[in-house]
């Protein structure tokens, strides 16, 4: 009898642990994304913000990470305008321009908000190759994604 009741336990024990047990292991592994919310043109809060989106966020293996640029944020990646290389960066001649490229080539996603973009009096081709000019599926696809994260700057 009691080994009855311990092979019975033992496979109600077994069943509920794959109804109810961890999830697939890619499932488990995948880390939330993160959608950080730029609204300065000033370099040392814009470089702090790259910064952690590219080489804290996308560099561990989050997944999607995107800065949407909004307010005078907009102005950042304009390309007319001249890079400020912000004296607190480890490298000296790394400017905005040259850290959003490299975020956007590590696969990271740097959107545009339109409202704030054409307030500015700036276009799709008045920013560097690679930035995404956002609309509402964009920005709400990411922005309101459960497995996403988001960050002010």
């Amino acid at each position: 009898m009691r080994k009855l009741i311990a092979t019975a336990l033992t496979l109600a024990l077994m069943i509920s642990a794959m109804a109810f047990g961890p999830t697939p292991s890619s499932a488990q592994d995948a880390k939330p994304g993160l959608f950080v919310n730029l609204t300065s043109d000033d370099t040392w809060t814009a470089a702090k913000a790259i910064v952690f989106a590219h080489e804290r966020a996308l560099k561990s293996g989050h997944k999607p990470v995107a800065i949407w640029l909004n307010v005078r944020a907009v102005y950042l990646a304009d390309k007319k305008r001249a890079p400020h290389v912000h004296g607190l960066m480890k490298d000296k001649n790394v400017s905005i321009h040259d850290m959003l490229r490299a975020f956007i080539k590590d696969g990271g996603m740097v959107i545009m908000c339109q409202t704030c973009s054409a307030a500015a009096g700036l276009k799709k081709e008045d920013y560097i190759d690679g930035v995404v000019m956002g609309d509402w599926p964009t920005v709400s696809g990411i922005l309101f994604d459960p497995r996403v994260k988001t960050l002010s700057w």
